[in-house]
């Protein structure tokens, strides 16, 4: 589909730190950027970004590689896709051949509902810009709410004809399958008859953080019984109501720029906000927050102000999911608008500056404004005051940060007329069981008990007693030979391409002296009749060694592209800085040694360390050896077979004679041939 060298142009082309950059707020530490890690709930950043070696890398979860990589997995495209998607930011044409009919058929699932969702808001928008129903009731209520026309375009508002089945017969004419239509919620299925979903209603696509449309948004302008104001697509493959926020592909640099995203309810909150000249706004679209939605917000920012209408009801409701938003570290502030105002209608009798004052003004950190409206609510009550004392002691003792729980207890002691100490003691006790379900829970997670990151420390402090550290029976261990098989596999991804002996001077080099790396290890591991353990490095290996007659070929570019996740991901690996330093600079110069105080850059010692390291891997591979021996012969003695038993012992002798040689190798950091 794409020719081997507009995926090169690609590759070449795609910088990780602009890629990553995309979605990710990094920051510089020494020689890398790093961030909050967009694959998991991260609390400290771990996702390591190095623009040298072009890689990404969590060192909490794992997930990392090429730019490719990241956006196959952040974007859940297809590889292919995903290079569509870098040729299109780095403006690469690509020249196509046609597919066949087959090809057509096997097209990726998730790529269809795109292009089909794609099509659907290109549909409905102009549907309400050039169809006379569109123009006088969808265009009429959108002019009548005050949005301008490029505000209308901006978030490809649209309109759906109230024909009962106007875009499914279109659709379906335009070649899109009926599964599909279904699959994506745009189309209804009845007793023999399909209709549309979104009939009758004003338009408002849902796109992903790079701006795919997942799902839409539908308003009805007519009364009808039996039916919401609002619509929304269902769940599908390609949406998750709980990992999208409405507006954030809108808003994502702003958040950025601002250090703080505004949190309203609505899609035209969000609109509103936007022609008010404030664009660091998003929606939850009428639901509680959930993790994932929050965790789109952390990637930008910690600072969230999250307005209210006047309406107490409502509000109390909405508390219930600010405690998430607390428990992942976020600053939050509350900001109560007018009686008789939300967002939208606000927004829309301001402008940017006095929209930004009045939300200045009226600013209220979170926990203080829990305190006084559940204050107001309880008054003398001592049944109430007792509960919103629990209750505010609960959303303090999830707050991870020790000193902002220790100025919320003060605060809320004046607030509440309760005795510091008192406060102190329930959010410690409350603070210990919360620790202990959540490390108990991330033990349950991982399947033993990890060793906890940073933002840890404090659980595993409370719950060391009670934790039992040692390894539980039944733990998949890490292959004993594994460890040295991958420093092979480093020095072929690595280095496979470079000649075993570094030249600095103009002497020419002989055939035999300019053999590479990958050529030394391939020869030396099958002189021995030795293979790789893993299934996967084997692949790897025979897969280098089929490219070794390209001149082109660099293995480190070769697998960090790899279209199988799993090699580009051991690819990435491999090649971060904790590998750069090969085991020859280790035995030499220590363990803490950095690669920039050796003597020798590590390229310029591959004829001593890659020899080293085939040896460490021949003696491991022995010792294992022999110790399955052992165990073959004492087995035997116990049986009686003391003739097969003998065989056995003189087998083991001479593996025995090998490993020390190889022993003494190693200790002399020589390469000895027997």
């Amino acid at each position: 589909m794409i020719d081997q060298i507009t995926i090169d142009r690609i590759i070449e082309a795609a910088r990780i730190e602009d890629v990553v950059g995309e979605f990710v707020t990094l920051k510089k530490r020494g020689v890398n950027l790093v961030g909050l890690c967009p694959f998991h709930t991260d609390k400290t950043p771990s996702f390591y970004v190095s623009a040298s070696k072009n890689i990404c890398k969590c060192f909490a979860c794992g997930e990392g590689g090429s730019a490719v990589h990241f956006i196959m997995k952040h974007e859940q495209l297809s590889y292919f896709e995903a290079l569509r998607y870098l040729a299109k930011k780095y403006n690469i044409e690509i020249q196509e051949r046609e597919l066949t009919e087959d090809q057509k058929n096997a097209y990726n699932e998730r790529e269809s509902l795109f292009i089909l969702n794609d099509y659907a808001r290109n549909y409905f928008v102009s549907t309400l810009h050039n169809h006379s129903e569109g123009k006088n009731i969808g265009l009429s209520y959108f002019k009548e709410r005050g949005f301008r026309d490029d505000i209308i375009k901006k978030f490809q508002l649209g309109y759906s004809l109230e024909q009962r089945d106007a875009f499914t017969q279109d659709a379906q004419k335009n070649g899109f399958r009926k599964e599909y239509l279904i699959k994506t919620g745009l189309t209804i299925e009845g007793d023999n008859y399909l209709v549309d979903r979104f009939r009758g209603r004003v338009m408002f696509p849902v796109h992903t953080l790079s701006g795919k449309v997942v799902a839409f948004g539908g308003r009805i302008l007519k009364k009808a019984e039996n039916t919401g104001k609002y619509v929304n697509s269902p769940e599908s493959d390609i949406y998750h109501k709980s990992d999208q926020l409405y507006g954030i592909y809108f808003a994502k640099q702003a958040i950025t720029k601002a250090d703080c995203c505004y949190l309203v309810e609505g899609y035209t909150d969000v609109i509103s906000m936007h022609q008010a000249g404030i664009e660091n706004v998003v929606a939850s679209s009428g639901t509680a927050l959930t993790p994932g939605q929050i965790k789109l917000i952390h990637r930008f920012t910690t600072n969230i102000t999250v307005l209210y209408d006047g309406d107490a009801a409502g509000i109390k409701a909405a508390l219930r999911g600010i405690d998430l938003l607390l428990e992942e570290g976020m600053n939050i502030k509350v900001v109560l608008l007018p009686d008789g105002e939300d967002p939208d209608s606000f927004a829309r009798k301001q402008n940017a500056e006095s929209l930004q004052n009045y939300i200045k003004e009226h600013e209220v950190d979170f926990i203080r404004f829990k305190t006084q409206l559940l204050l107001e609510d309880a008054g003398d009550d001592p049944i109430k005051r007792a509960s919103l004392i629990t209750d505010i002691v609960s959303s303090i003792t999830i707050i991870p940060d020790g000193i902002i729980r220790s100025v919320y207890i003060r605060d809320c002691s004046n607030l509440l007329g309760i005795d510091e100490r008192v406060l102190i003691n329930e959010v410690n006790k409350k603070r210990q069981s919360y620790l202990e379900k959540e490390y108990e829970k991330r033990t349950v997670q991982t399947g033993n008990t990890p060793l906890p990151p940073e933002a840890q420390y404090e659980a595993a402090a409370v719950v060391a007693s009670s934790v039992d550290l040692k390894p539980q029976a039944g733990i998949n261990r890490q292959n004993t030979l594994d460890k040295y098989e991958l420093s092979i596999l480093y020095y072929i991804i690595r280095y496979g391409n470079l000649p075993m002996i570094q030249n600095d001077d103009e002497t020419e080099l002989t055939d035999e002296e300019k053999v590479n790396v990958l050529e030394y290890i391939k020869y030396d591991l099958e002189r021995d009749g030795l293979w790789f353990q893993q299934p996967l490095y084997t692949e790897i290996l025979d897969e280098a060694v089929t490219q070794m007659d390209d001149p082109n070929f660099v293995p480190s570019r070769y697998f960090l592209a790899h279209p199988r996740q799993e090699i580009s991901k051991l690819a990435a690996h491999l090649l971060e800085d904790r590998y750069e330093l090969g085991k020859i600079h280790t035995k030499q110069y220590g363990e803490n040694v950095k690669r920039e105080d050796t003597p020798l850059a590590e390229e310029k010692q591959l004829q001593t360390s890659v020899p080293l390291a085939l040896l460490e891997l021949k003696e491991a591979y022995i010792s294992l050896k022999l110790k399955e021996l052992m165990n073959q012969m004492n087995q035997r003695w116990k049986e009686g077979d003391s003739e097969t038993a003998t065989a056995i012992l003189s087998e083991f002798q001479e593996l025995k004679r090998i490993k020390d040689i190889l022993a003494k190798a190693l200790l002399e950091k020589v390469v000895l041939r027997f």
